[in-house]
């Protein structure tokens, strides 16, 4: 399956979703000083950053405060693969707090996701990171990985993957770890939504 047909199997981008997004559930300001209210990007920026009118809006059953695994689309794919639908598999079980909201834009048939984790430790989070490389490293090497991750690269801080006209992107700052995934928008503007979200982490 090619990764533009997983995502949006994922978050169904093509449909309209109508209603309204509920607030994260907890405690936003811990002792690690990292306010998620202020690093998840809210409506109006998302828009100014990726370029996108009113007609961008978060769908309502996707604004969620744990990570989520979808295991009947994960079974469908190679084991290495699967952190594609298994959001436990990309976080782990170290994070003390999460959130992720996602965006859809009907005038392209596009979404664009960001997410935080926050971990006990900076160790913690790039712990994280090395995981999720290794993965994507043996997922590229699995027969369905030309179709799942036909590009990748990595590096100490940061994880990029892309196939046809969707991606992820990963970075590690702090305490936390951020990701961005995007269907029918670029590269860029996925950088763009985490260089705005690094920015609301202190350090």
């Amino acid at each position: 399956m090619p990764v533009w047909a997983v995502m949006a199997a994922v978050v169904g981008c093509t449909r309209v979703v109508g209603g309204a997004a509920l607030p994260p559930a907890g405690p936003l300001t811990p002792d690690d000083g990292v306010d998620l209210g202020r690093v998840i990007l809210d409506t109006p920026r998302m828009r100014a950053i990726v370029g996108a009118d009113e007609q961008l809006t978060i769908i309502p059953t996707m604004d969620s405060s744990a990570p989520a695994d979808i295991d009947e689309l994960a079974a469908t794919i190679p084991a290495p693969c699967r952190f594609i639908f298994v959001e436990t598999a990309v976080f782990g079980a170290a994070p003390t707090r999460f959130h992720k909201t996602t965006y859809q834009y009907p005038p392209k048939g596009a979404l664009v996701s960001e997410g935080a984790a926050v971990y006990p430790d900076a160790e913690s989070a790039r712990r994280a990171l090395d995981a999720l490389s290794a993965t994507v490293a043996e997922c590229a090497d699995t027969p369905a990985g030309p179709g799942l991750i036909s590009d990748w690269a990595s590096d100490e801080e940061s994880l990029r993957t892309r196939a046809g006209d969707c991606g992820r992107a990963y970075q590690v700052k702090s305490v936390v770890l951020l990701e961005v995934t995007y269907c029918g928008f670029s590269e860029s503007d996925a950088d763009l939504v985490l260089v705005n979200m690094a920015a609301g982490i202190p350090g």
